[in-house]
Formats: structure tokens, sequence, C-alpha cells
């Protein structure tokens, strides 16, 4: 499924749709990217093992666990749940002060609270970190689910059904918006449709999948008129 984000319904039912907006983290609802380079870069050396690009890559939309577990198969004398926790003080504290929305986000955050769409962080990151971001929000962002809260992470559905549980809402009158073939896997396997915004590495089209220019297309009245 992919639709122009032209193409706008104006119908009763359209307007009915979404009855609440998921969005994941990193890359998507905010550029923490970087961030999240730049602590695995510093970590691995604290702890004298490699860290490069092709590593940045391998791990996008990864758990931090999975990047830590790398760290001690290197070499780093630490354990996986220690060097996750230093992943998420590095990132926290980097992203401390005004939330860096990614462009377009901020806006669409305006437009679901006047609207009063609910939404919710769905992320492979850490709890620590998402929850900062949503306290950017939290008229909007009213759950918080990390690869803390769940016992399968993306591309796995479990996240995305646990966060439209929390909401009250069903699963398929949600929109998932992702930048990842991980996160867009999780989503369309919970049921909902998902809209791929530009990241690190392409999305492939797949049923479910929409996917726009830029994260400024994404806007409520396009959200609406994929519920036709």
């Amino acid at each position: 499924m992919d639709r122009s984000p032209q193409a706008v319904d104006r119908s009763p039912q359209a307007a009915g749709f979404p009855a609440a907006v998921l969005f994941d983290h990193d890359g998507t609802l905010v550029d923490s990217e970087p961030q999240w380079a730049v602590a695995k870069r510093a970590v691995a050396a604290r702890y004298g093992v490699a860290w490069e690009t092709e590593d940045d890559l391998l791990t996008l939309g990864k758990t931090v666990p999975t990047s830590a577990a790398l760290m001690v198969e290197r070499g780093a004398a630490g354990t996986v749940e220690g060097i996750t926790a230093e992943l998420g003080r590095e990132v926290a504290d980097a992203l401390t002060g005004e939330v860096p929305f990614l462009p377009g986000m901020r806006e669409l955050l305006d437009e679901l609270a006047a609207a009063g769409i609910p939404g919710a962080v769905v992320t492979n990151a850490l709890t620590v970190v998402a929850e900062g971001t949503a306290s950017g929000a939290p008229e909007v962002l009213r759950v918080v689910v990390s690869q803390e809260d769940v016992e399968h992470p993306k591309p796995h559905p479990e996240p995305y059904l646990l966060a439209a549980r929390r909401l009250g809402v069903d699963p398929a009158r949600c929109v998932a918006i992702e930048d990842s073939q991980t996160g867009a896997a999780s989503a369309a396997a919970a049921g909902m449709p998902v809209v791929v915004v530009p990241g690190e590495l392409a999305v492939a089209p797949a049923p479910g999948l929409v996917l726009v220019d830029s994260h400024t297309d994404v806007t409520l009245a396009f959200l609406r008129s994929l519920g036709t």
C-alpha cells in the first residue's frame, strides 16, 4: 500500500481514524541517531574495543543490549546489562534540554493534541531515553513502550500490540510511524498501517507499508486518508 501524501479523504469514516498514532523513537520522532552513534563509540573506546559506521548500520533499529553484546563479544570487560546502562546514560545526558524533534514531528504532535488523538513511543531503545522525549509532548505521548517492557522486541509485534493495549485502542485503528525495516515489520505484524519515513537505511516496499519522501509529509490529514 503506497499513497501520495497529497491524497486526503475528508469523509466521516476517515475523520474517526486514526484512534492513536504510535511513533518509533530514534530517527522517526527525534533526531537521536547521531547521539547513539557517539555514545556507542565513546563506550566502546572506554572498553578498548572497535566500533565503526558499519556497526551503527548493523545495529540500526535493534535493541541497545544487541550493541552491548557485540562489544562484549569483541572483548569488552563488562556485562551486557552494565554496558547497556552506560549507553542509555550517555544518550539521555546528550538529549537533556529541548527535545530534538525531527522536522514536521512537533507540528504533527500539535495536530494530534488539538484533535484529542493519543500517541505512544514504541522503541527498541531504553525507557530512560524515550521518557525524556515523551515529556516534551505529554498531552499526546501518553505511553512509552521500550525494549525493557516486552519479552520480544521489534521486529516481533509485541511492542506495538502492548502500546495499543495500554492506550485502550484496537491496533487496526492505529497508525505506526517508523524509519527502519525492523520497526516497520513489527508494526505491520501487529496489524496496523505503517508510514515509513526516510531513515539511515532504505526500507523495502511491502504490503501495509506507506513510504513517504519526508517526515514533513506526515500530517494528520494524511494519516486520516489511510483509514479509507
